[in-house]
């Protein structure tokens, strides 16, 4: 079976696949893949099913040596790739030659990069997938980021090489957007309209202490009205929680399944990828839509995402 030996493991690589969803009742959130549309895309370059694990490697990329090769696609951020001295360039499939070795150094771009090889990161799964809940210490290669001296097994492959490239518009399509779409959250009648007035108009920064499961971000403090006490309740990803301080927390992949914060917005389905790529300093705002547009935009990326012109050979 070929695969993949870790030489550097880079500031935070995990396996992540596109999460289990359907546990929160039993307090597991579905953890997967931060930016699960770039994992799709690098999965369908190198000919896998859009849910098989690959590596997910935060801001500052590792070393890793291929013993028997393998055809793999690099996607989301750019970190610079290289294979032995040639440069790699994301949304491209390549094949690997046995002990090749394939270097990523600090993101020129966002935040994350996914390696995707054909017959995926073959590990053991846990409650049907084979993600890494770091916080839990579950799932993925013994529930933790790689490590030097790490050994990856590969499943197994057996589609020829295929010159791939992902299709101009959807790239355009797909592109980051500083402004994250959200609709109203479920406690929105908590803060007045002034203080709904400045949490749209306003510029808030991505925290240091921002991870996987929450981005904490820093700006003006959003104010309640009274000093209202919440019953804890679900929490569902991508909810904009307002906790006593006022400054608001995007609730991500590996969240707590309930929380008591009064939640203000919800981002919506077809921009979770785009806060998967927000580094730390990063400046976004939030734009107010409708229910209805958030299942159209949805629907919309979707249909871009089935669409046979979307990888184009």
């Amino acid at each position: 079976m070929s695969t993949i030996q870790v030489q550097t493991p880079g500031l935070q690589t995990t396996v992540q696949d596109l999460g289990r969803n359907g546990f929160g009742p039993l307090g597991v959130s579905p953890s997967g893949a931060a930016d699960p549309i770039s994992l799709r895309l690098g999965n369908r370059l190198v000919g896998n099913v859009e849910d098989a694990a690959g590596l997910e490697m935060l801001l500052l990329g590792g070393t890793l040596v291929f013993p028997r090769g393998a055809i793999l696609a690099l996607a989301g951020s750019d970190f610079g790739a290289i294979l032995d001295e040639l440069r790699i360039d994301v949304g491209t499939p390549v094949e690997v030659r046995p002990g090749q070795t394939i270097r990523l150094g600090p993101t020129r771009s966002g935040a994350r990069c996914y390696l995707c090889v054909q017959g995926g990161i073959a590990v053991n799964a846990f409650l049907g997938s084979a993600s890494t809940h770091i916080l839990s210490g579950l799932g993925g290669f013994q529930g933790r980021a790689l490590r030097k001296g790490d050994v990856l097994r590969i499943g197994s492959a057996s589609k020829d090489f295929r010159r791939r490239t992902i299709a101009p518009r959807a790239l355009e399509h797909l592109s980051p957007r500083k402004v994250l779409r959200v609709t109203a959250g479920p406690q929105v009648d908590w803060f007045s309209e002034s203080s709904l007035r400045s949490f749209y108009a306003g510029t808030y920064r991505v925290g240091e202490q921002s991870n996987r499961m929450g981005l904490r971000l820093e700006g003006a403090a959003v104010a309640q009205q009274g000093a209202g006490q919440m019953i804890t309740e679900g929490v569902s990803l991508g909810a904009v929680q307002v906790p006593a301080g006022g400054t608001p927390i995007i609730i991500f992949v590996e969240q707590q399944t309930t929380g008591g914060y009064p939640k203000i917005a919800n981002v919506i389905a077809a921009d979770i990828h785009r806060v998967g790529q927000l580094r730390p300093r990063d400046e976004i705002r939030f734009e107010l839509v409708t229910c209805d547009e958030a299942r159209s935009l949805l629907v919309e990326q979707e249909n871009m995402l089935a669409s046979p012109e979307l990888i184009l050979e």
